[in-house]
């Protein structure tokens, strides 16, 4: 693959919070290189194209799951020809779900994301893609309202 053609932002709540930068740092250190090699090397240059294979499911709605499956080595010796950096424990494994929004020109709204490997079940994912639905409905409201400010200041 080549460079990043998708840019990626954090989506913030009306109170700033960062759903997704709380996820990640949450994470530990063979999780975190995981998904910034992912990020960077796989859902930047892929985006929506992503959806053709294992990377990223189409959940409905414009919400999509992109699922990390793979340590920063994997990632890094697959997509880019980079050495490692991290070697993770023996026996670690990396199950994450990261998701996302693709709108604009080519850009990514990274909504949340959860650990899968810490629990796999489906109670746990439902709770968690309803929460994501929840968080990118008031990506909408707040798109709205710039929208219209911005229509606002224009016609003056």
């Amino acid at each position: 693959m080549t460079g990043p053609t998708w840019s990626l932002e954090v989506f913030a709540t009306d109170e700033g919070f960062e759903p997704f930068t709380a996820f990640l740092e949450g994470l530990g250190d063979t999780e975190a290189a995981a998904l910034d090699a992912a990020l960077e090397h796989v859902l930047a240059v892929g985006g929506l194209d992503l959806a053709r294979g294992e990377w990223l499911k189409p959940l409905g709605e414009g919400l999509h799951e992109f699922r990390v499956r793979h340590t920063a080595d994997e990632i890094r010796r697959q997509f880019a020809d980079e050495p490692p950096e991290l070697q993770p424990a023996p026996g670690e494994k990396v199950l994450l779900r990261v998701f996302v929004h693709f709108y604009g020109r080519r850009v990514i709204l990274l909504l949340s994301g959860y650990d899968k490997g810490d629990d796999p079940s489906g109670r746990t994912q439902g709770r968690e893609i309803k929460q994501a639905r929840k968080f990118l409905k008031a990506w909408g409201r707040q798109e709205a309202r710039r929208k219209k400010a911005a229509r606002r200041k224009g016609g003056r």
